[in-house]
């Protein structure tokens, strides 16, 4: 295993890198003798490979429960704004339409 001093790790960090992924890992050794070890990290996948969880629910259940909090966010989402600020989603609401001719 290859040690760095310090200053050399930082002028060939391209090369300690290199290495490290060749040979599994390496040392930087600083001057008041502590140790550091540089290794590759394991390539972990997407983030979003999760495991499971069992809920104990239904399917039907799990659908009921989606639907009301999309009803929920909707009671929400529709209630008047006070005098002078905008309702959610920033959009200004026309209380009065004309009709066109």
């Amino acid at each position: 295993m290859r040690v760095y001093t310090y200053s050399e790790a930082r002028r060939e960090f391209a090369d300690l890198l290199s290495r490290a992924w060749r040979e599994g890992e390496v040392q930087v050794r600083r001057r008041d003798g502590r140790v550091f070890v540089v290794r590759p990290s394991n390539p972990s996948g997407s983030p979003l490979d999760v495991p499971g969880v069992d809920a104990g629910l239904s399917r039907q259940e799990v659908v009921n429960l989606v639907r009301e909090s999309r009803r929920s966010t909707g009671r929400f989402l529709n209630q008047t704004a006070p005098p002078g600020k905008r309702p959610p989603g920033g959009r200004k609401r026309n209380s009065t339409r004309t009709p066109k001719s």
